[in-house]
C-alpha cells in the first residue's frame, strides 16, 4: 500500500486556499490548508507535508519571511517549498531565491500549479 503524499497550503484567504486545495487534489494529492502564518512550524511538524506552498501576502508575516523562518529549522531544510502569489512574477523570483524557496507558483496560473506540483511529488 503507498500513502498518499501531502500538499500544505498557507493562505489567509480561504478563497485561493479552496481553488488550490481542488487542484491539487484533483491530481490525486492529499491536502492540509492553514490559514495563518502563525504555528506554521508546529503545523508542519504535525502534518508532516511533501510539499509546502506558502502565500507571500499575509499580514503580520509575509510569506517570504515565513519560509526563511522554517528553513531554520534543520528537520525541514529538504521540504520543497514554494512560494505561492500573485505577485510580479520577476518579484515572486528574486523572493524565492532571496528567502530559500524552492520556487514560485503564480496564482491564477492552473497550469503551473499542476505542473510544479507534479515534479515534487511525481504523479498519484
Amino acid at each position: 500500500m503507498t500513502v498518499q503524499k501531502t500538499v500544505l497550503i498557507i493562505d489567509d484567504d480561504e478563497s485561493h486556499l479552496l481553488t488550490a486545495k481542488g487542484i491539487i487534489e484533483g491530481l490525486g494529492f492529499r491536502v492540509v490548508m492553514h490559514n495563518s502564518p502563525f504555528r506554521t512550524t508546529e503545523t508542519v511538524l504535525k502534518t508532516k507535508p511533501d510539499m509546502l506552498l506558502i502565500d507571500v501576502n499575509m499580514p503580520a508575516l509575509p510569506g517570504d519571511q515565513l519560509c526563511s523562518l522554517l528553513r531554520d529549522e534543520p528537520e525541514l531544510t529538504s521540504l520543497p517549498i514554494y512560494l505561492y502569489s500573485s505577485n510580479d512574477e520577476d518579484i515572486l523570483r528574486e523572493s524565492a531565491v532571496k528567502y530559500q524557496a524552492d520556487g514560485y507558483i503564480c496564482k491564477g496560473s492552473i497550469s503551473a500549479l499542476r505542473a510544479k506540483v507534479q515534479f515534487e511529488l511525481g504523479f498519484s
